[in-house]
């Protein structure tokens, strides 16, 4: 049997927005080109595919985006596109339009509605992207390295602020139900405290005692960081008031941390993503996820991907909690 020839393909984005999508997107039309292929940029997401809703990604359509925060195409989440009548549409629009296979750029719950295309018929392909780093076959998403750093400039001068005037920050970091942001910028910023939803919260003596501990040793600002999967800031604040008489300042971050260009790390992450799913193409495979595993790009089926689950790293945890104890304040 002879392999299909790809003659032309759709990228979407879809779920949250992430910094370095436009470069996987960029990646995506290029390296269409460079296999001659044509691409096609579906706007909105999987609502985007249902509406018909799209634009013709030549090089100048994607020239000065690989810097570019956000997503040229948009993004959106698609109720419709999970009733079998809204993914009817969709493949009917993939065949009026002639694409002969889909780039979608997200996390889980674009790779669940991915799947569910490829069942109908439609070559697929999936690309990691979400700032909370919690694709489980995926070592790393685009989007997180720029996240982090985001975050890290806000608290590096939240913390001036705070050494000024010897207070205590509480500062919540996005995330869902991971933890992977939070403790990286935890880390990053020499936390006094960092609670993350993957363990349990004992708050006298995780937040409480370290904030007494440290102000015993001669610190008189203390930073608290709180992945919001763990709890509300605010609330934990008012727990700290409570519990050791100090007025904390409470931030939250929230989608501060999608904006901005990304980083040197998500933007040659996301090129490489984006070049691989294409070839993918272009060498007969599709149904996989592209993901990152020990350094190397490497494709994993969809339906496994989604099976799979990502840990926090305790021993990050391990490291924060030795660097920030009362020893390694003396």
């Amino acid at each position: 049997m002879m392999q299909k020839t790809i003659k032309r393909i759709g990228v979407l984005t879809s779920g949250g927005d992430s910094p370095g999508m436009n470069a996987a997107v960029r990646a995506v039309a290029r390296t269409a080109q460079h296999f001659n292929m044509e691409c096609i940029g579906i706007r909105r997401g999987w609502q985007g595919l249902i509406n018909s809703d799209f634009v013709i990604l030549d090089a100048a359509a994607v020239r000065h985006i690989l810097g570019l925060g956000g997503t040229i195409l948009y993004t959106a989440r698609s109720d419709e596109f999970m009733t079998e009548k809204g993914r009817e549409k969709a493949v009917g629009t993939c065949k009026m339009l002639g694409l002969d296979g889909i780039v979608a750029i997200g996390g889980d719950g674009t790779f669940r509605g991915a799947l569910e295309l490829s069942r109908l018929g439609v070559p697929v392909m999936g690309v990691p992207a979400t700032i909370d780093n919690d694709i489980g076959c995926s070592n790393y998403t685009i989007g997180f390295d720029s996240a982090c750093n985001t975050a890290i400039d806000c608290i590096d001068k939240l913390r001036d602020t705070m050494q000024s005037h010897e207070r205590c920050s509480v500062v919540e970091v996005m995330g869902r139900n991971a933890g992977f942001l939070a403790l990286y910028v935890g880390i990053a910023v020499g936390a006094t405290a960092v609670l993350v939803p993957e363990r349990e919260v004992d708050f006298e003596e995780d937040v409480v005692e370290r904030i007494r501990q440290a102000r015993l040793s001669g610190v008189t600002h203390f930073m608290i960081v709180v992945a919001e999967g763990a709890g509300s800031a605010i609330e934990i604040g008012a727990k700290i008031k409570e519990a050791v008489g100090i007025d904390p300042r409470v931030t939250v971050l929230g989608h501060i941390q999608r904006g901005g260009a990304p980083t040197g790390r998500d933007r040659e992450t996301a090129t490489r993503m984006g070049y691989y799913a294409v070839k993918a193409f272009a060498e007969g495979r599709s149904g996989s996820v592209i993901c990152t595993q020990d350094g190397k790009i490497t494709e994993i089926p969809i339906e496994e991907a989604l099976k799979m689950e990502k840990h926090l790293q305790m021993y990050r945890y391990e490291i924060l909690e030795a660097i920030s104890s009362p020893r390694g304040l003396k």
